[in-house]
This record gives structure tokens, C-alpha cells and sequence, in this order.
């Protein structure tokens, strides 16, 4: 890979027959996969490319692990690394604080300018465009630079905005809510396709887009990828348990971002139930803006181990680490997002105790593939029930886990996920796809 510090640039060769030349906005690429997307766009990129795609990746400068600029990045607003199958541009991203909403508004705005001039940088006209979102203003780049270059737009939603943002409380505002969801239709009709993660959101995006042209058809659900040659099954006694010092207990882990959609506040609620066992442990692993309420939560109970994030490379033995892993998400939230971390459990073959709105899509994977059990959002006692019955016989809730496992490998392997996406190109692409000389 070489690199240089210019502003121009544009996708490099010149296109043959069997390949499309793609654009891509995205929020983080590796080596900033410590993001959950980052490290979903990273392989999504390998996979098309091993296809013979000519690909532009428009992205920011590493920064999400310390939220700041990493060391090596900084001095530059744009910068260029050309690499055989094509070239990324990483632009700044103006990280700021957090918790504080209008800084954080602005650093996406700032993000979006320079993501929208290095996409209009693309010299060769591509033949589609993607946009992942969040952030949503990602999504207006990916459409200026699609309608300007005459290309389908496929706009993937990770989590919908700003549905998330107002269960949690975050916009109260009736005239923003108000300004956020016209946005967001705005997006949505002037996208050639709309991607997310699982039915509920095609749901939600399908009844947004009622009335418009062809708004059924529009939406396809593409999930995000496990790779199942790191997320495999293993042991238990991994290094992680060694460092931490969990010994043989059973642990009971949340791994993932922690922030203010997730109720950790059952984990709290479950340590202190279980306060007398001396051979069960819970496990908070992870990092994010409700830290500090969850230390002040958690202070005097000896049997609960709020550990920060892992390291990338460190993930899978973490997961693995854990006899029973936790996914809570706060009433409303499963309808409008799918805990990134989900997939990534059930292909260590670990079971899982849910607590989501019924009937989403994380109750329906984790009772239909049986890799767990599914109890209402927010509900302490229905969620202590649950964590009984599984702690009541390990071998049985262990079979659980392996179902899971082969419930994953079945449905979100990367190949598979990279070819819905392969597929989704060339269909928009049309006339100047891949049978066009």
C-alpha cells in the first residue's frame, strides 16, 4: 500500500468487463475496525474486492478507540493510500465530546463536508454508491455525489435515526423530531435501495416510504457478517478469565458498548440478587457514555467486574469467556436497531438471555434457532427468572449455545453477505454493470 497527503484523487484503473467501480462513504474502515462498522465494512471491502471490484472507500481518520485522532494521523484534513484494488480517502471526523449532543451534531456535519468533496474527488464516474448511516448526514454525501455522477444510491442503515435518538430520550424537541423524520424520508426516497439489518427495520423503513414508487421493493434486508474464522467455538478457560481473574465461576457477561440504550441496570439489579453466590460472577465489558452512572450503580458489589473494552484482537476470547451472555436494549430500541455483538455471540456457541421487545428481530433469532431465552425489555423479575432457569443446568444451557452456533453459520457468513451486496450493485448498475464493455 502506498500513500500520499494530496487532496485529489478518483478510483484508480480503468474498468474490465467483469467488475463494477464502487464508491463507498462509510464512518470507519480498518484500522479503525475497533467500530462495529468499521469492522463490517473492512471484510465487506476484502470480499467485493476479491470479486474484481475497483472500489473508492471515503471514510475518517482513525479515532474511535480513544476518541480522539490516533498518533500518525493527525495534521492533515485529508488524506489518500492507494492499494491494488483501488484507493481509500480518509478525511477528519472533528470527534468531540460524547454526551454533548450539539458538538457531536456538528462533528457529523464537518465529517459529511469533506466526506461529500472527496467523493466528488472520484475522477471516473462510479457505477453506484454507498452510504452507511450513522450518521444519517452521510447519507446526503452519498446522494449529491450519486445524483452529480449520475449513479444508483444504495443507503445502508445501521440503526434508524432518529428513532433511536428519541426513545432514548435524547431529541425532545418536537420541531427537531419533526425536521430529523423528514430528513430521514427525504434519504429514504431519493435512495435507489435502502439496506438493513433485519425485518423489523424493513418494517419500519417500508412505512415510512409508503406512497412513494416502488417502496416494498426498495428495502432489502442484508445482515451483518460474522466471521467465523475468528468467532469460532472454544474454551471457556481463555486468557481473558486469567487476566481478570475469574477462575472456574460461571460468568454471566454484557459485552458492548455502554451507553444509555442498553439496560445495564439489570446486570446491576442480577449481581445484587445473587450477592451470596461465590461461584457466579458478572462481567460489564465494554466502554461508552454511561460508564460513570453504572460505576455508582455497581459500587460495593464485590461479584460485579466492570472491565473496558478489549483490544480488537482480544474480542473472541472474551466472548468465549462467558457461560451466559446478556443482550438488553432499552423498550422501543429492537425495533429500530440489532445489537452489533449478537452474532458475534451466537458463533462462539455461547446462549444468550435477551431482554427486547417481543416479537424483534433479536427475540425471534434467539428463540427461533432456541440459542437462549427472550423476556420483555426493562422487567428485572421476568429477567432474573430467566437467568435462573439457565443457571439451573449448564448442559442444557450450553446445547443452547451450540444451536446458536449452527443457526449462524447457516445465514451471515461473509461470503454470503458480500454476495447479497454484489448482487444488490449489479442489479442498480443496469446497462453499465458488469455486461457492459
Amino acid at each position: 500500500m502506498t500513500a500520499d497527503d494530496g487532496t485529489g484523487g478518483g478510483m484508480l484503473g480503468t474498468r474490465e468487463a467483469s467488475c463494477l467501480r464502487l464508491l463507498l462513504l462509510c464512518p470507519h474502515f480498518r484500522p479503525d475496525d475497533h467500530a462495529a462498522t468499521g469492522e463490517v465494512i473492512s471484510r465487506i471491502v476484502d470480499e467485493l474486492a476479491s470479486r474484481g471490484h475497483r472500489l473508492h472507500v471515503v471514510t475518517s481518520l482513525p479515532w474511535y478507540e480513544h476518541h480522539r485522532i490516533e498518533p500518525g494521523w493527525e495534521g492533515k484534513l485529508i488524506r489518500h493510500e492507494d492499494t491494488e484494488w483501488g484507493r481509500i480517502t480518509r478525511v477528519h471526523p472533528f470527534p468531540g465530546d460524547k454526551t454533548n449532543l450539539l458538538a457531536r451534531a456538528m462533528g457529523f456535519i464537518g465529517f459529511t463536508a469533506l466526506a461529500l468533496y472527496a467523493g466528488l474527488g472520484t475522477r471516473q464516474r462510479p457505477d453506484a454508491v454507498y452510504a452507511m448511516s450513522p450518521p444519517i448526514t452521510l447519507g446526503v454525501a452519498g446522494w449529491v455525489v450519486a445524483r452529480l455522477r449520475r449513479a444508483p444510491l444504495v443507503f445502508n442503515i445501521q440503526d434508524v435515526f432518529p428513532d433511536v435518538a428519541v426513545e432514548l430520550g435524547a431529541i425532545t424537541n418536537r420541531r427537531l423530531i419533526g425536521a430529523a423524520r423528514w430528513f430521514e424520508r427525504f434519504l429514504y426516497r431519493r435512495s435507489d435501495a435502502v439496506t438493513v439489518l433485519s425485518e423489523d427495520l424493513a418494517d419500519n423503513v417500508r412505512t415510512k416510504l409508503a406512497g412513494s414508487p416502488h417502496h416494498q421493493a426498495k428495502v432489502r434486508v442484508i445482515p451483518n457478517f460474522v466471521d467465523l474464522d475468528r468467532f469460532g467455538p472454544g474454551p471457556r478457560q481463555t486468557p481473558y478469565r486469567d487476566q481478570h481473574h475469574l477462575g472456574d465461576r460461571t460468568v454471566v457477561m454484557y459485552s458492548g458498548n455502554v451507553g444509555f440504550s442498553q439496560s445495564l441496570d439489570l446486570m446491576v439489579g442480577a449481581a445484587r440478587h445473587h450477592h451470596d453466590r461465590d461461584d457466579l460472577v458478572f462481567v460489564i465489558n465494554g466502554d461508552g457514555a454511561a460508564r460513570t452512572e453504572l460505576v455508582e450503580q455497581a459500587r460495593g458489589l464485590d461479584n460485579l467486574e466492570l472491565i473496558g473494552r478489549a483490544p480488537r484482537e482480544g474480542v473472541p476470547d472474551v466472548l468465549r469467556a462467558a457461560d451466559i451472555h446478556v443482550v438488553p436494549l432499552r423498550e422501543g430500541l429492537a425495533r429500530s436497531s440489532v445489537p452489533s455483538k449478537l452474532y458475534p455471540i451466537l458463533a462462539v456457541g455461547r446462549p444468550v438471555l435477551a431482554s427486547v421487545d417481543p416479537g424483534t428481530e433479536v427475540a425471534r433469532v434467539v428463540v427461533d434457532s432456541d440459542a437462549g431465552l427472550a423476556v420483555p425489555p426493562d422487567d428485572l423479575p421476568a429477567f432474573l427468572t430467566a437467568l435462573d432457569q439457565l443457571l439451573a443446568d449448564p448442559v442444557v444451557t450450553a446445547a443452547m449455545g451450540e444451536r446458536g452456533h449452527d443457526a449462524i453459520v447457516a445465514w451471515a457468513s461473509p461470503s454470503a453477505v458480500a454476495e447479497r451486496y454484489d448482487n444488490l450493485f449489479a442489479d442498480l448498475a443496469g446497462p453499465s454493470g458488469p455486461d457492459a464493455a
